[in-house]
């Protein structure tokens, strides 16, 4: 009995021994718990975002570049390590600088454009900044002047004023011009001259024009326009002199680069007219146009120093006219587009008619 009570508290003092050292050895491990004993790294946000553009050959002449489509982006942000660029939606485009080239080339003529720049910290914490770009953009030589109707709501009032009211204006018309948006507006890239009935037998339209604004002397100007199909509407992209105020019509001069009757939407139309020895004087051409109200066509005026007045459809020359100094295009003209209703060109107006558009995608000059 005495040596089993011995080999018991052998036993038991051995396991006690054994749990001791067990707990010494936990104890001085060189093991540390990261999560508990070490500290947590800071996270680092940006601040501060700026984002710059630099439109290639943009200045008070050319206020969105000079056609090359190429912008300059640089950007700055505190505790940034890196950035990303996002052009118009398309694929984010990395840059650790900060800065990044790009080129529109797209679409020509002046677009607007969605830039949005990503400022990224060491612990990918990011803020963001977004501008829009207005850039221009040309197959070939840039031109002189242009307006592209790019930004919605009235015509841009530095280049476009109105003709207001009604009277026939010279030509027996029937419709009231008007400054309302109901009448001429800029939406998604397009001028729309809407003439529309009143209900009442009356119409109203609009014509604009770019007198004290921009006026020139000689070019190629070309003008991108869809036509109205109603009958009895009569559009009109044409130029009068400078000096109309001061010495009438027709002594001013007038250009049409495009006219189209009321009662053949097949044809336009090209004419000048002028004032000889005090007499009126005109002349002008018609061509086939197919689809003129349904497809937008290229309508140009080749107007050349001492010489000639040519006019075209797509490219297919149909009308030239030689000039002189005894004539009155050697000065400055201005432009006019307008749709009228009814009178000498518009004819009979459908007794249906309830409103039509004419559109216009841009007008260029070169020189």
């Amino acid at each position: 009995m005495k040596k089993t009570s011995n080999l018991i508290a052998f036993l038991l003092c051995y396991v006690i021994s054994v749990m001791i050292a067990a707990c010494s050895s936990d104890t001085d491990s060189d093991i540390v718990d990261p999560v508990v004993d070490q500290e947590e790294q800071p996270l680092i946000t940006p601040s501060n975002l700026t984002l710059s553009l630099d439109v290639v050959g943009s200045g008070s002449n050319s206020p969105y570049g000079d056609g090359s489509g190429i912008v300059n982006f640089v950007s700055n942000a505190k505790d940034a390590v890196s950035y990303g660029f996002i052009i118009n939606n398309k694929a984010e485009q990395k840059s650790t600088t900060g800065t990044y080239q790009y080129v529109f080339d797209d679409i020509e003529g002046v677009e607007n454009h969605e830039i949005k720049v990503i400022a990224y910290s060491s612990t990918d914490i990011a803020i963001y900044k977004e501008k829009t770009a207005r850039v221009a953009y040309y197959i070939g030589d840039a031109p002189f002047w242009a307006e592209e109707f790019f930004e919605n709501g009235a015509p841009n009032p530095l280049n476009w004023n109105y003709n207001i009211g009604a009277g026939g204006w010279g030509n027996n018309e029937l419709q009231t011009y008007t400054n309302s948006q109901e009448n001429v507006f800029v939406q998604d890239g397009l001028l729309k001259i809407k003439a529309k009935s009143d209900g009442a037998g009356g119409f109203t339209s609009a014509r604009i024009k770019s007198e004290n604004l921009f006026e020139f002397t000689y070019g190629t100007v070309e003008v991108r326009a869809k036509l109205p199909a109603s009958k009895g509407t009569w559009p009109a992209i044409w130029m009068l002199g400078a000096n109309f105020d001061s010495v009438g019509w027709p002594a001013c001069g007038e250009i049409d680069i495009m006219e189209q009757k009321g009662w053949d939407k097949d044809k336009v139309l090209a004419t000048c007219h002028w004032s000889n020895n005090g007499s009126y004087a005109g002349y002008g051409l018609e061509t086939t146009v197919n689809n003129s109200s349904n497809n937008f066509h290229v309508y140009k005026l080749e107007w050349i120093e001492g010489g000639s007045i040519k006019a075209s459809v797509d490219n297919k020359e149909y009308f030239v006219m030689t000039t002189n100094n005894g004539m009155p295009f050697k000065s400055n003209f201005f432009f006019i587009l307008n749709v009228a209703m009814g009178g000498n060109l518009g004819g009979d107006i459908d007794a249906s008619f309830t409103e039509d558009t004419m559109e216009i995608d841009y007008i260029r000059v070169y020189q």
